[in-house]
């Protein structure tokens, strides 16, 4: 499995790609990344990626998987991430 990509080799890949400074894509990355906590609750869209939005997910039952004890789960707020149909069909190739 190939190794994830670190911050700093997005921020280089970016600025050789733009012809900016590296000091400037990572400063544009932490921007980005600022924007979609602060609007993650109304949704957040990175066109063509994908986009952060928050769920409301529902009380229910469990189990402790070390005691086989059943418990309540209370319901709480979630963040998801829902992929693009463009991401997707880049990554994994049209049906």
């Amino acid at each position: 499995m190939a190794k994830a990509i670190s911050k700093s080799q997005l921020a280089a890949a970016i600025a050789e790609k733009a012809e900016i400074p590296k000091k400037k894509a990572t400063e544009i990355l932490e921007h980005i990344a600022e924007l979609a906590y602060k609007h993650a609750k109304d949704t957040f869209t990175l066109p063509g990626i994908g986009k952060l939005v928050l769920r409301n997910r529902a009380a229910r039952m469990g189990r402790n998987p070390k005691t086989g004890e059943t418990i309540q789960i209370p319901a709480k707020r979630v963040v998801k991430f829902r992929v693009a149909k463009a991401a997707k069909e880049a990554i994994l190739g049209a049906k």
